[in-house]
């Protein structure tokens, strides 16, 4: 009870903390996309480094270094979260922060899809009327658009994949996240030096708390990843898969409510048609989890003593 409590709390303080992304990445300003993914980059390095330090951790890293196949994925993995990362912030600091919540909420649907393509999966009947109500949800977020809602697609691709590869490869989380951001760390580090030589970066000419909120990006990367692997290890994908709407949900409300942008009504009604697929979505896989925890039941009271 005890560690399912400690999972539910951790799975939670993670996507509360990715919810309120959006305000910590306006503080980044005037910094750019590219620079701020930068930052994130070389300081989530050192973060990482120092808490592998700490917890001990060194001795699970050459693992993932020596394997070809597993750093070969794990370099697809950095590659895939970088865009996101870039993606996020272009959408945050460019006034989309509606639609990069889309991108949250279709997210679970995207995995599902990759899951048939990639490994064969079987969607059971209700996720495929989910997944047809989500492909409706975005012809009529299109219309309203004018435009295909590029943001939140390429950030449920780009998470979407970078989950796949996650799961192609055993790395704990620390580690994991050590070599795919030390992996993208020397072209990161040389655009902050060009950008520097240019005079056109803003750490250090920007003051010093805007400097500090730059170095600050790595733990920010980095707490929320190692608070869901915690959560992760200790109760079912069904109660995490629940939890991760807390944060679109968050970010929606902050792109409505904080930033003011517009919630015409057909972009309401994309919105609500894709919650629609959503809780279609979930409560066939809670259905699921609960035929399964039965039958788990069944198989131990008929297990001979």
């Amino acid at each position: 009870m005890q560690e399912g409590r400690i999972g539910v709390l951790s799975g939670l303080a993670a996507y509360l903390l990715w919810g309120v992304f959006p305000l910590y990445f306006r503080l980044l300003e005037p910094a750019g996309g590219m620079e701020i993914v930068a930052h994130r980059v070389v300081w989530s390095v050192l973060f990482v480094a120092l808490l592998l330090t700490v917890v001990r951790r060194w001795s699970h890293v050459p693992a993932a270094v020596t394997d070809r196949r597993t750093l070969a994925v794990l370099a697809a993995a950095a590659v895939l979260i970088a865009v996101n990362w870039l993606v996020f912030v272009y959408g945050v600091n460019s006034g989309h922060v509606v639609e990069t919540s889309l991108g949250y909420f279709i997210n679970p649907l995207v995995s599902v899809l990759l899951g048939v393509v990639f490994f064969g999966e079987r969607l059971r009947r209700l996720q495929w009327v989910a997944v047809g109500i989500a492909a409706l949800a975005v012809a009529v977020l299109t219309i309203d658009y004018g435009r295909p809602p590029w943001i939140a697609l390429a950030l449920a691709a780009s998470f979407g994949l970078y989950g796949l590869m996650k799961k192609l490869v055993r790395v704990e989380a620390a580690p994991g996240l050590f070599v795919e951001t030390a992996l993208v760390l020397v072209p990161a580090a040389v655009f902050l030096v060009v950008l520097s030589g240019r005079g056109e970066a803003t750490a250090g000419s920007e003051g010093i708390g805007h400097t500090l909120l730059l170095m600050s990006s790595g733990i920010a990367t980095a707490v929320p990843l190692l608070l869901f692997a915690a959560a992760t290890r200790r109760v079912p994908l069904s109660t995490v898969g629940l939890l991760q709407y807390v944060t679109p949900l968050m970010q929606l409300a902050l792109g409505v409510f904080v930033f003011s942008e517009p919630m015409p009504p057909a972009r309401l009604a994309g919105f609500v048609i894709v919650w629609v697929a959503l809780a279609v979505f979930s409560i066939d896989s809670l259905r699921q989890a609960r035929a399964g925890a039965r039958r788990r039941a069944a198989d131990t009271v008929a297990a001979p003593a």
